[in-house]
């Protein structure tokens, strides 16, 4: 059998049918066995049937429009360049803002500003840990004490060792340290990775 080929769908062409089989009182029931028959598993559902029968009873024979008409769809504002700048843009002034917070300022669902950042290429990423924040000053004094201790066990040796006095003690904090998941920001895989130090020039010693 020599194989034929259309641009009209299977689905309209069964429309046709339907509205021809309509036009002359034949029953959905029948008209759907009758697709079944020649459309096999192509063949549209009872139902749909049904609805389009229901359709050509009020038109004129051959005068009912059987394609779908042209619909222009909705269009795509939320992700568009111009929501894509302005996201961009809150980000690149505060790495640490929420998608809540963006949505707001932007006027959009938080939904759609997770799509976004996706789109731009940020991830949100948590500082690491490092021990502590020391300055050029800080250093040059550890140092100096460092040697000053080698210097005193070379020179006295063991009984150096005895005179070392170990005690307990607690830090007490001026200021609530922020937490490992509040240092979270916004950044480009290629992008450096921030440290976060877990005790801040600011804290004082209690014994």
């Amino acid at each position: 059998m020599e194989t034929c080929s259309s641009a009209m769908s299977t689905r309209v062409k069964q429309r046709a049918v339907i509205e021809f089989l309509t036009a002359e009182k034949v029953t959905p029931t029948e008209i759907h066995r009758r697709l079944k028959g020649v459309y096999g598993d192509d063949a549209v559902d009872r139902s749909t049937v049904n609805r389009w029968a229901i359709k050509f009873r009020g038109c004129e024979p051959g005068k009912a429009i059987i394609v779908d008409e042209t619909r222009s769809g909705r269009p795509i504002t939320a992700t568009d360049d111009k929501h894509r700048q302005l996201v961009d843009d809150l980000i690149q002034n505060d790495r640490r803002i929420t998608q809540q917070r963006i949505a707001n300022h932007v006027g959009i669902s938080k939904e759609r500003v997770g799509v976004i950042i996706q789109q731009l290429g940020y991830r949100k990423i948590c500082a690491r840990w490092v021990p502590r924040r020391l300055t050029d000053e800080d250093k040059q004094r550890r140092m100096e004490c460092c040697q000053q201790l080698l210097q005193r066990y070379r020179d006295e040796g063991d009984d150096f060792l005895l005179n070392i006095v170990t005690g307990d003690e607690s830090w007490v904090h001026h200021y609530e340290p922020e937490e490992k998941r509040q240092s979270a920001e916004y950044r480009h895989l290629s992008s450096p990775r921030t440290k976060k130090f877990k005790t801040q020039p600011s804290a004082k010693k209690f014994f």
